[in-house]
């Protein structure tokens, strides 16, 4: 497993309570499970559900969870939908 490093953005940095972590995985899915079994918080768990995915800098758009390789050092960003226009 690598260590990838996820960072939290507006919605999500305040349901987290965090502005990033370190978590061991080594897809996507899995470092997404990882933190939603660590913080079993309904708000938290509702802002991961309607935010889009960054994995080093590139994003993840529609493709599996699943299918998205993580390396050691990789960096995910979780974005929840932004207010304004």
């Amino acid at each position: 497993m690598a260590k990838c490093i996820i960072r939290y953005w507006a919605a999500a940095k305040e349901a987290a309570g965090i502005a990033e972590e370190s978590v061991d995985a080594d897809t996507l899915q899995e470092a997404l499970d990882t933190v939603r079994h660590e913080r079993a918080d309904d708000r938290f768990l509702r802002v991961l559900e309607i935010s889009s995915f960054l994995v080093d800098e590139k994003p993840v758009g529609d493709r599996a969870h699943g299918d998205i390789v993580v390396t050691e050092g990789t960096v995910i960003e979780v974005l929840p939908p932004f207010a304004g226009g």
